[in-house]
């Protein structure tokens, strides 16, 4: 009995470390399948430029007087670097850096949009101080002295995925962040985006855009002065009483 005890124990670590070899050889041949494929996905983004980007166009019939057309962005984007977004308002200026890793498309968008003037001279239409502490802008239809009711409905004609989005992160717009608005869905970002200058908890269902560098200070003023709870009703805040006025908004050469 002691004989078979010893053989049959024999037999178990002959099996333990058959298994173990196998598992290790797997490891291995899927770590090198990984680094060829990202190899290949490399070359192959190089070649193609960067990122792929894809643009729906809004159809004609569902664009209103608020929809501005520009054309549309290249389909491909970098991928690799950052860029500096500077937002210069009647306050002063606003400074922000992108990471291109995080959002290709969404920086390539914006890009597009700014050698085109397309914020220039638009005003920030919305100020949430309850619960979320954001400033929105970014439609390209408020202008002037007055307020319209169709504030806040306008962008370009197109639309885009969502990138970068905050599933991760407690809370997941925090002070500094600026991140796109859209419309409730999948898909659905365009032009307007909003700075957070207070923690704010929301669905992580907007791209985070990038990170303030200089300015937040700014944007805290214009919560201190409130807003006139134009939007109290539906989704909330109203239009800040401290008026922000883009001047103009650019967007730096890819740096890396």
């Amino acid at each position: 009995m002691a004989e078979r005890a010893t053989a049959a124990r024999k037999r178990r670590q002959l099996q333990a470390s058959i298994g173990a070899g196998v598992a290790l050889l797997l490891v291995v041949a899927g770590t090198v399948w990984l680094v060829v494929s990202l190899g290949d996905d490399k070359d192959n983004s190089t070649q193609a430029g960067g990122a792929t980007c894809a643009w729906t166009e809004i159809p004609a019939e569902q664009r209103n007087a608020a929809t501005k057309d520009v054309g549309l962005p290249p389909t491909t984007a970098k991928n690799t670097g950052s860029q500096t977004m500077t937002i210069d308002t009647g306050l002063g200026p606003i400074t922000a850096k992108l990471n291109l890793a995080n959002v290709p498309c969404t920086a390539a968008s914006f890009t597009h949009l700014a050698e085109k003037k397309f914020f220039d001279n638009t005003k920030c239409h919305r100020l949430v101080t309850q619960g979320l502490q954001v400033l929105q802008c970014g439609d390209p239809s408020v202008t002037g002295t007055a307020w319209k009711e169709t504030d806040g409905t306008g962008g370009p004609t197109y639309r885009f995925a969502e990138e970068n989005l905050p599933t991760d992160k407690r809370p997941p717009y925090p002070a500094g962040v600026i991140a796109m608005a859209n419309s409730g869905g999948e898909g659905t970002t365009g032009s307007q985006f909003f700075i957070v200058y207070g923690d704010s908890q929301l669905p992580a269902s907007y791209t985070v855009l990038g990170t303030v560098t200089g300015g937040l200070d700014l944007v805290s003023q214009v919560g201190a002065a409130g807003d006139d709870g134009a939007f109290a009703q539906q989704a909330g805040g109203g239009h800040p009483k401290k008026e922000v006025l883009i001047k103009s908004l650019t967007m730096s050469a890819p740096v890396g």
